[in-house]
């Protein structure tokens, strides 16, 4: 076995995060670490992550002050040992399947980068929707149109795609686009898994369900960040924006 290091932010988590982590020790691959980045919470978030630590050496707590998800994760990024790095938030939730079938499929694959589907639930764990089921590979083209890789369900191989990090400068607003848009610049494909791996909760408030707040900072990546000129940032924002709305109304 090679180690996976699980990179998961939290903030205020204390709602949900036993959960995620009960998920991870629940999981049939069992060589992992967990770095859990507690971004200055105010409730007891570091407490409830301490605890587990205590009884599971694989779990690691890192305190930081508040500095947004993308910070966070940075400073989990920093400090991973594992061959394989992949991210779980800190209100979602992995089947117990989820490391061992996308390790699996990366083999089969013999690819770097993989995803997979995932139901879609509410604060209740309630199916809220169809699941998203994912394409069967993306490049880097494909990834501007409509971003199929989530953080959720992503797994890549470091001894291929070297260290990355997260665009802080972003404030954890479409900083995981420009993740595997960096990372699709130096590898051809990210393949998806069709079969559904984990549960990914929709809040209401979210900044991913509300498109109205993310055109500006989705247009800022296209034109600012890789630079595609206007007349290209316009284009891949109207399809984006089209692809948007099918993922969440049908």
């Amino acid at each position: 076995m090679e180690k996976v290091s699980i990179i998961t932010p939290a903030y205020n988590a204390s709602k949900f995060i036993s959960k995620t982590i009960d998920s991870v020790i629940g999981q049939s691959y069992g060589d992992w670490e967990m770095l859990i980045v507690d971004d200055g919470s105010r409730d007891n978030t570091a407490e409830i992550v301490s605890a587990y630590a205590t009884s599971d050496n694989r779990i690691k707590l890192i305190q930081q002050t508040n500095a947004g998800s993308a910070a966070a994760r940075n400073n989990a990024l920093r400090n991973a040992s594992g061959r394989y790095v992949c991210f779980l938030d800190a209100d979602d939730l992995w089947d117990s399947d989820f490391l061992s079938s996308q390790i699996s499929f990366m083999k089969e694959k013999q690819c770097a980068l993989v995803f997979a589907s995932y139901r879609r639930i509410n604060e209740d764990g309630e199916e809220i929707m169809a699941p998203f089921i994912v394409p069967e590979k993306v490049n880097y083209k494909g990834l501007l149109k409509t971003c199929s890789i989530s953080c959720l369900t992503a797994l890549y191989d470091k001894n291929v795609v070297g260290d990355n990090y997260f665009n802080e400068n972003l404030r954890s607003l479409r900083d995981d686009l420009v993740f595997w848009l960096q990372i699709l610049k130096r590898v051809p494909f990210a393949y998806g898994n069709k079969d559904v791996l984990a549960s990914y909760r929709v809040f209401s408030a979210s900044t991913t369900a509300n498109k109205k707040k993310v055109i500006k900072p989705q247009f800022y990546v296209y034109y600012k960040v890789e630079k595609l000129g206007l007349v290209k940032s316009v284009y891949y924002l109207l399809n984006w924006a089209v692809n948007g709305f099918k993922k969440y109304h049908l």
